[in-house]
């Protein structure tokens, strides 16, 4: 597979299994208005991942649709980050993980639209609109609930404490980064962290929360390996596909 195909796919994957996390909460939220919220996100999503796999079936010239690279891929096929895949939990651990993920990708996105790849720019510029707000909503509820209650701000940081864990590898890169990078086409994401360091402290100190101070780190998913959590995400994810091959809506 070429590089570029990589680098789609691994923006798709992260996509992809994120909304499909956000979408198991539906009609299941907190709140009406938080309900349609997450479920919107999950659309979002969704959305921007049926673009990039679209483009990615078109680049792979292996005769693939987006449908099959949504839904028809094995488990170390996929090279979403270990962070999208972990389990929803509470309502705190939910915005913890969608607030790590959409501070690294409204920075990712930013970037992205200077790709000389006019396709990957372009659906850059439509995501990142959506991002936005999603990193905004996010935000909002990890101040909320970490200068809330004591309950709400105990059960955040346990959160936030968990999480962390798996925010390094949203900055990984290898041989496959360096090469689009070189052709102009991806992100360099070693220069994104501090900015993503100081947009996380920023939004701390409103929420009077704080990372951990351990160095433990869990990284595998960019390279297909994953936790037991991905298994179960796809038997839900693919189960139609693969019990009735070829079905369209």
């Amino acid at each position: 597979m070429n590089s570029i195909y990589k680098y789609i796919l691994r923006i798709a994957d992260d996509s992809l299994i994120l909304g499909q996390r956000l979408s198991e909460l539906c009609g299941h939220g907190p709140a009406i208005e938080e309900d349609i919220a997450l479920t919107n996100i999950a659309l979002d999503l969704i959305g921007q991942a049926t673009s990039l796999y679209e483009y990615a079936a078109i680049v792979g010239g292996e005769g693939k649709t987006a449908d099959d690279l949504a839904f028809l891929r094995f488990e170390r096929e996929y090279t979403n980050v270990l962070l999208v895949e972990q389990p929803n939990g509470d309502f705190g651990m939910t915005i913890a993980r969608q607030w790590f993920f959409d501070s690294f990708r409204v920075l990712f996105y930013e970037a992205l639209l200077t790709s000389t790849d006019q396709q990957l720019a372009a659906i850059a510029a439509k995501s990142l609109k959506e991002t936005k707000y999603h990193w905004k909503h996010s935000s909002e509820w990890l101040i909320r609930l970490g200068d809330g209650t004591d309950e709400s701000h105990a059960r955040v940081q346990k959160s936030l404490n968990y999480l962390h864990r798996y925010t390094e590898e949203l900055f990984f890169m290898d041989e496959v980064d360096a090469d689009v990078i070189a052709q102009g086409i991806g992100v360099d994401l070693l220069a994104l962290k501090p900015i993503y360091d100081q947009k996380i402290e920023e939004v701390l100190l409103q929420a009077t929360l704080e990372l951990p101070t351990n160095n433990w780190k869990q990284v595998g998913g960019r390279v297909g390996k994953h936790s037991e959590h991905l298994g179960h995400i796809l038997s839900e994810l693919q189960y139609m596909q693969r019990a009735y091959p070829n079905m369209e809506w």
